[in-house]
This record gives structure tokens, sequence and C-alpha cells, in this order.
């Protein structure tokens, strides 16, 4: 399965949030936007790469970016998750999969020599056309979340 690439644009897609509300990638329409994908909430790495999202996200909304969370849990636990950690951007419920194969990165994985289908940590970058201008495939949580932020201060600094 192949990721879509930067210069792609963002498939149309509505899933549900924490609070069980639709959300649909047009919403952010008009927008630049993070979405990462993150393969399940209360794991060490995800804790870390959502608080750390969450820690920053001020920041990104000062430059005008929002960030979307998006991964296989269900609204209950995105509920708890937001709740414990805090996070105030939107946990998207991708229950069935779907947007994950639109985006590619439903594919198998390998962890103590046990091959299995999951989702690969990957993120991307989108302009307020909805097209895709940088993708983070293979993502490592710690500190991942600053350099979508220094990516984008740069992006935006030689659009000037």
């Amino acid at each position: 399965m192949d990721v879509i690439s930067e210069g792609d644009m963002v498939p149309v897609f509505e899933l549900r949030d924490a609070s069980n509300k639709i959300v649909r990638s047009s919403d952010f329409q008009g927008r630049r936007h993070v979405i990462y994908f993150y393969p399940k909430d209360f794991t060490p790495g995800c804790t870390t790469e959502a608080d750390e999202f969450s820690k920053l996200y001020d920041t990104f909304r000062d430059n005008g970016i929002e960030v979307v969370g998006i991964s296989p849990d269900d609204v209950k636990s995105h509920d708890k998750f937001c709740k414990k950690m805090d996070i105030r951007y939107p946990l998207l419920a991708d229950v069935d999969k779907t947007v994950s194969k639109m985006f590619g990165v439903w594919d198998k994985k390998r962890f103590m020599g046990r091959e299995y289908m999951g989702v690969l940590r990957s993120t991307f970058l989108v302009d307020e056309d909805g097209t895709i201008f940088k993708v983070y495939p293979k993502v490592r949580p710690a500190g991942h979340p600053k350099q979508v932020l220094d990516d984008y201060t740069d992006l935006k600094s030689k659009e000037k």
C-alpha cells in the first residue's frame, strides 16, 4: 500500500471525534493543518506524541495551523485519552481503518519477530486548499511535534 505523497490532495473523509461529533476533512478547508496517525491510545509512544502536540498546541494555533490525531481506537477510548492527557485538539476514531487505508498508513508491521497489520505512525502537513505539502513516514514520537512546528515555520518563511 502506498502512502499518499506530497502534492496529493487530502482524501475526503468523515470520522467521529472524542465527543462523538462528526468531523469532516472539509472542516479544515481554508486552514493549514497537521494530520497525524498513531497506533493506540495510552501506549507509551502515542502518549508521548499526544503530550508533545498538546504542549505545543497553542503555538501551532498561533501560527495558523490546526492539529488532528487519528487512530483505530473508538470514541470512548479517545474521550478517556483526551481527558487524561488534557488534549484540546480533535482525536478522530478510525475504527474500520478506512481513512488509515486511504492515507496508506495501514500496513504490515513487525514486533518481536511477529508480523501483523497496524497503523504506521505517520504525519501529513496540509495547506489551506487541502494539498499535502509535507509527509513524515515512520515517525519517532519524542520530539516529532517540535520538528513539525519547526518545518512548518521554515516553509512559511520561504513563502515570504
